[in-house]
C-alpha cells in the first residue's frame, strides 16, 4: 500500500508541473503576442544605467522574460550596453545618462569599458548624472565621470582602498584526516595554497600586491582625472578612512552634494526643462534595445565574435562554462564558413581543464592557418587556461585592469583513507588485474610512483603551455618561464612583458580584425548562438531551481565556497591550468 501512494503521488506531482508548464507557455505566448508592438523613444529622454545588473558578455538565458514580453527589463551584454551608450551620443531623443551607482556589480575591466564609453558620451555635451543612497568604490570609479554624483545625505561613498582575502582549508583538513595530494609547476602557482597552506605564501602575498596595486592605480588615476583631485590625496582619504558620511566626500570634492532621491529628480528635470509636477521619460538599456537604437547591418563579409566566458570544461559543459566539446564544434564551424572574414575571441574566464584548453588552442591554430585572422579581448580576467587559449592569436587586446597571466599547472588527488576510517569507521580493499588500475583512488595514499607519474604529468603540460605561449608570442621560451611560474598580472603589466599587444576595448579589436581581414564593410556574428526561449525553459528550469534553493538555504558566500570544493571534487587528478582561487576584491 506504501508503494502505491509513493507512486500515485509521483504521477501526481509529474501532473502538476506538466499543466503548470503548459500554462505558463501559453500565458508567455499571449504575452508576445500582446508586446510584439515596437518600442519608440519619446522625446527629452534619460537613458538609465544601473550599475547594480551583470553585463555580461553573453547574453543571460531569461526564457520567462522573453516568453512574456518583459523586454523592458531585459540586460543587454557587455557589447550591446556599450554601443547604446554610443547610439545615445547621436540620439536626439536621449539628452542624458542617469546612474544609478549604488553597487557595482560588474568587473574592473568591464567597468573600464563602461566608463570609456561614458566619457565618450560627455564629449557630445550631454549630461551626466549619478546618484547612490551609498556608493561603493567600483560604483563610485564608473560614477566619477558624471557632470554630478549626487549621495543621500545619511548615506556614504565607501572610500577604504582595496583588499583580497583568501579562505583557507588547510586545517579543517588536518582535523578530518584528509590529505590534498597536490602537485604543481610555478612557485606563483597559488590556486591550491588554500588546500596545502594556513595563510598565502611570500610569493603570493608578493604577486598580489602588485597586481591588487595597479588595479588600485588605475582607480585613483581615473578618479583623479575625473574629479580634479590629486591621487596622493585621493590615497591619504582612504588611509584615514575619512570619508564616512556625504558631507565629509563633499568636502573633499569627490561628491556634488548629498541629496535625497526626489531632489535628484529634480535635478534631472532642470536639465530637461521640465515643471515639477512633469514626469521623466526613463528609458531602460532593455528598452532601448528593443526600439531599433542598434541598427543591424547586412554584409556578405562577416566577422565572427566568439564569446568565451566561465569555466573551461572538458567535455560538455553547461550554461557559465567553456565546454570543449560545444566551442570545437563552433570554431570548427567558423573555419569552414566562407563568408567569415575574421574571428575575435572574447574571453573571460580563469582557466580551467588544460586538456579543454588545448582542443581549443588547436582549433584557433587551424582557423589562423585557413587564412582568417584571430584577434583576442580579454574581460575581466583571461587567466591560465584562459590565456592557452588566447597566446596564438594575430592580436591580444586587455584593459588595464583585466587580470591575466598565471601560466602554469596544478593536478591536486584528495586521500580521504585516514578520514573514512577514523571518522566514519569505513574501510575499503579489494582486487587489481594490473599495478595502476586504481590509481587515481581517492580511498588510499597515492605511492611514490604515482605520485612521480602525476608530477610528471604536470610537468609535461606546464612544458607544453610555455612553449605554446613562447611561439603564438614569438619569445624565447626561458624568458617565457620567467614570466610564467603560474603568476598573475595586470592587463598594463602584461603589455609591457609582452603576453598582449594593445590596451583596447572588444570594439577596438574588432576594428583589429577587419583591418587584418582587409575588409572596410562587414556585419558581425555572433556566438555561441542562443537557444529558443522554449528550449531554455526546460533545459534550465529544474536546475536553476536547485541552484536558488541551496543558495537560499546556505547564503550566498556559502554557496560560493560549497561549489569551490565540488569543483575540486569533479577536477580530482585532472591537470588543470586555472588561476588562483576564487577571490573577491573589496
Amino acid at each position: 500500500m506504501r508503494s502505491f501512494f509513493k507512486y500515485f503521488f509521483s504521477a501526481l506531482l509529474a501532473l502538476i508541473v506538466f499543466f503548470g508548464l503548459l500554462f505558463i507557455i501559453f500565458s508567455a505566448g499571449v504575452g508576445m503576442l500582446m508586446s510584439s508592438e515596437k518600442v519608440t523613444i519619446p522625446r527629452n529622454s534619460v537613458f538609465v544605467l544601473d550599475l547594480s545588473r551583470s553585463f555580461n558578455d553573453r547574453q543571460m538565458e531569461n526564457p520567462i522574460l522573453e516568453l512574456t514580453g518583459r523586454l523592458e527589463d531585459k540586460v543587454p551584454t557587455l557589447s550591446q550596453l556599450i554601443r547604446l551608450i554610443h547610439a545615445a551620443e547621436k540620439d536626439s531623443a536621449i539628452r542624458g545618462i542617469y546612474i544609478v551607482a549604488r553597487d557595482n556589480n560588474n568587473g574592473f575591466a568591464s567597468s573600464e569599458e563602461i566608463r570609456n564609453a561614458l566619457i565618450s558620451f560627455k564629449r557630445s555635451g550631454k549630461f551626466i548624472v549619478a546618484f547612490g543612497d551609498y556608493l561603493d568604490q567600483k560604483g563610485y570609479y564608473v560614477a566619477s565621470v558624471a557632470d554630478q554624483v549626487y549621495c543621500h545625505p545619511k548615506g556614504m561613498l565607501d572610500w577604504r582602498g582595496f583588499s583580497v582575502e583568501y579562505m583557507f582549508f588547510k586545517k579543517t583538513l588536518d582535523k578530518l584526516e584528509i590529505k590534498p595530494q597536490i602537485f604543481y609547476d610555478g612557485k606563483f602557482k597559488s590556486a591550491t595554497e588554500p588546500f596545502r597552506e594556513e595563510k598565502m605564501t611570500d610569493a603570493n602575498k608578493l604577486q598580489t600586491n602588485i597586481w591588487l596595486g595597479d588595479i588600485y592605480g588605475q582607480f585613483l588615476t581615473g578618479v583623479s582625472q575625473s574629479r580634479k583631485v590629486d591621487t596622493a590625496q585621493l590615497h591619504r582619504l582612504a588611509n584615514e578612512f575619512a570619508l564616512r558620511d556625504a558631507e565629509a566626500a563633499t568636502k573633499n570634492k569627490l561628491l556634488d552634494g548629498g541629496k535625497y532621491d526626489d531632489e535628484v529628480k529634480s535635478v534631472l528635470k532642470s536639465k530637461l526643462k521640465l515643471a515639477d509636477d512633469d514626469k521623466i521619460s526613463f528609458v531602460t538599456p532593455g528598452s532601448y534595445l528593443e526600439s531599433g537604437a542598434l541598427k543591424r547591418t547586412y554584409n556578405s563579409d562577416r566577422i565572427a565574435v566568439v564569446y568565451a566566458e566561465g569555466e573551461i570544461v572538458y567535455g560538455t559543459g553547461v550554461d557559465g562554462q567553456i565546454g570543449s566539446d560545444e566551442y570545437l564544434a563552433l570554431l570548427r564551424k567558423i573555419r569552414y564558413t566562407n563568408d567569415i572574414k575574421a574571428v575575435v575571441l572574447r574571453i573571460n574566464s580563469p582557466g580551467g581543464s588544460s586538456l579543454a584548453s588545448e582542443i581549443i588552442w588547436r582549433e584557433i591554430e587551424l582557423i589562423k592557418k585557413s587564412g582568417k585572422p584571430v584577434v583576442v579581448s580579454m574581460g575581466d580576467v583571461a587567466a591560465s587556461g584562459g590565456y592557452y587559449m588566447a597566446c596564438s592569436a594575430d592580436s591580444i587586446f586587455a584593459q588595464p585592469n583585466t587580470i591575466t597571466g598565471s601560466i602554469g599547472v596544478f593536478a591536486m588527488v584528495p586521500d580521504f583513507s585516514s578520514f573514512m576510517k577514523n571518522k566514519l569507521g569505513v574501510t575499503f580493499d579489494g582486487v587489481k588485474t594490473a599495478t595502476y588500475a586504481d590509481a587515481m583512488t581517492v580511498t588510499r595514499p597515492l605511492t611514490p610512483n604515482e605520485k612521480a607519474i602525476i608530477q610528471k604529468e604536470v610537468d609535461d603540460i606546464y612544458s607544453d603551455f610555455k612553449t605554446r605561449v613562447a611561439e603564438g608570442r614569438k619569445k624565447d621560451t626561458a624568458y617565457i618561464d620567467s614570466i610564467a611560474q603560474g603568476r598573475v598580472w595586470t592587463g598594463q603589466r602584461a603589455l609591457g612583458l609582452g603576453l598582449v599587444d594593445r590596451m583596447g576595448s572588444l570594439e577596438d579589436a574588432i576594428a583589429c580584425a577587419a583591418r587584418l581581414a582587409k575588409v572596410s564593410t562587414y556585419s558581425l556574428r555572433e556566438y555561441p548562438e542562443p537557444v529558443s526561449p522554449f528550449d531554455a525553459i526546460f533545459r534550465n528550469m529544474g536546475k536553476q531551481y536547485k541552484t536558488d534553493l541551496i543558495k537560499e538555504e546556505i547564503g550566498e558566500e556559502e554557496f560560493k565556497v560549497l561549489s569551490q570544493i565540488r569543483k575540486i571534487k569533479q577536477q580530482t587528478g585532472q591537470p588543470l591550468a586555472r588561476m588562483v582561487f576564487d577571490f573577491t576584491i573589496r
